[in-house]
């Protein structure tokens, strides 16, 4: 079986979209799954939709990585975008031709390249998702390293040759998972012109650039590593593909900047689900709280219940129906964005957990549930209770079911975790700090009331006291005898 490239797809005939050769109008940090089933989908769809005629150049964030099978197969690879909408199943794929190439800059020939294209007429973008660890200053940087080792520093290399070269200024569109990821971004490149002492009319041009900080949201599994499942979609392809790429079929990129920069980008004339706003912010608290808020609200009780994976709980109308009312009811009405907007989103959220090609286990969702609780969960609680000045039932409800599920049938407490028993006898181990896990542990033979008492006002745990909320111990005590003696499914239900 031929590999695939341009030459194996013109022998077998295909018949969607390709886009051979283009102007390379994006330098983008990391080849990894998330920004090619992301990014680079939505510039191959902007070539198509819009006449964007643009490709990406790929850099290699770290000395080992893809550039070699990239460039083996033309920057070529198939995207399956997989899902539900409205119930219904999706399973799409498309060749991605946006990308013309990979380099990897620790190689001295490929800094070189990767320079070429800093200074070209071609040049718009620098794209990046080099993981949460990636936007960070690093000191030890400099000027003339080739390539300097932190992200940010390699950054002001390019724009500093870039600037040299008499080009224009570029917008740079970061998609790490960190808040204000383009105001850090450049953060870090200042910090790098005065630590190198860099001239100030590169200064001034580098305020020039558009230092976009972005949301994205598309759950991307990534490759397939299963060899039968890979020789299977090779066989149905026609052509042999190393770099099979798999996402949701739900996708959405917020990117901040102002209302010009929504015609500068190539996406809105190609009517694609990309978003340009003043400020990210109520967008992020939009996903954390409804998206994320989500999964720890029901995970932990729908476990208990007997659940192991996501979509059967979607399968199921306690749980779905708790989660909704969690969200319709309580979340949402917490939120700075227009109604209509939130609900869409909300509804959204089940099909995209009834997900029939992606099998995500409760017990991996309730890692560190803890912090996850606190940051997600517990804004929409407190703000809920002031606005409405009683209790949300849901959310009080999944507070009590964090509290069941790391308190249930402690059987050890070990390397591993703390393990607990099911009601249907399986032991589960929880994972989360190990002061958490201990102080679990040690409350282990303690009454509803006194572990309660204990978790409410655990301030180390929540930033605060929440034995401070009117009726909150009472009713967190209640909802756990009821899980212990009903089961959850039954609590859940008692919400409806």
């Amino acid at each position: 079986m031929e590999k695939l490239s341009y030459k194996t797809l013109r022998m077998l005939g295909y018949k969607g979209y390709l886009l051979e050769k283009a102007p390379e109008k994006i330098l983008q940090f990391g080849e990894g799954n998330f920004l090619r089933a992301f990014v680079d989908y939505w510039f191959d769809m902007a070539n198509e939709k819009a006449g964007f005629n643009g490709k990406a150049v790929l850099i290699q964030p770290i000395r080992t990585g893809l550039t070699e099978q990239i460039n083996t197969q033309q920057g070529l690879y198939t995207l399956y975008l997989r899902g539900s909408e409205k119930g219904r199943r999706i399973d799409d794929k498309r060749v991605i031709s946006s990308v013309s190439r990979c380099l990897n800059p620790y190689d001295t020939e490929d800094f070189d390249k990767m320079m070429e294209v800093a200074a070209s007429d071609d040049l718009q973008y620098i794209v990046s998702n080099t993981t949460e660890a990636g936007i960070v200053y690093d000191p030890s940087c400099r000027r003339e390293d080739r390539p300097a080792s932190s992200f940010p520093g390699k950054v002001t290399q390019i724009l500093l040759h870039r600037f040299e070269a008499g080009k224009e200024p570029l917008i740079i569109l970061s998609c790490e998972l960190i808040d204000n990821n383009g105001k850090e971004l450049k953060k870090c490149v200042e910090q790098y012109i005065d630590h190198w002492k860099l001239s100030d009319a590169f200064h001034n041009w580098c305020e020039k650039c558009t230092f976009c900080s972005t949301l994205v949201d598309r759950i991307v599994p990534g490759r397939v590593h299963d060899p039968k499942t890979k020789s299977e979609m090779d066989r149905a392809n026609g052509y042999e593909d190393d770099l099979i790429d798999v996402g949701e079929c739900f996708g959405v990129w917020i990117i901040e900047g102002s209302s010009g920069l929504e015609n500068v980008l190539p996406f809105k004339k190609a009517g694609l689900n990309v978003q340009v706003v003043s400020d990210v912010t109520p967008y992020k608290q939009r996903k954390v709280r409804i998206l994320n808020g989500a999964h720890t609200g029901f995970a932990l009780g729908a476990y208990l219940a007997g659940f192991n994976i996501v979509r059967d709980c979607m399968h199921d109308e306690t749980i779905k129906g708790f989660m909704n009312k969690m969200l319709f009811d309580e979340v949402i009405p917490t939120l700075p964005l227009e109604q209509q907007d939130l609900e869409a989103f909300a509804a959204a959220v089940e099909d995209r957990f009834n997900n029939p090609f992606i099998n995500h286990e409760l017990l991996s969702i309730s890692l560190n549930s803890t912090s996850k609780w606190r940051a997600r969960n517990m804004p929409s609680f407190l703000e809920y209770t002031e606005k409405k000045n009683k209790l949300p039932t849901c959310l009080t409800m999944s507070l009590a079911a964090y509290i069941a599920f790391y308190s249930n049938d402690i059987q050890e407490r070990s390397e591993k975790g703390l393990s607990c028993r099911r009601d249907d006898g399986i032991i589960y181990i929880v994972s989360d700090d190990a002061w958490i896990l201990d102080f679990y542990n040690e409350h282990k033979n303690s009454t509803e009331e006194e572990l309660v008492h204990a978790v409410l006002c655990n301030v180390k745990m929540w930033g605060r006291n929440l034995t401070d909320v009117p009726d909150l111990e009472q009713t967190v005590t209640m909802y756990l005898k009821k899980i212990h003696e009903d089961g959850a499914k039954e609590a859940f239900a008692f919400c409806l």
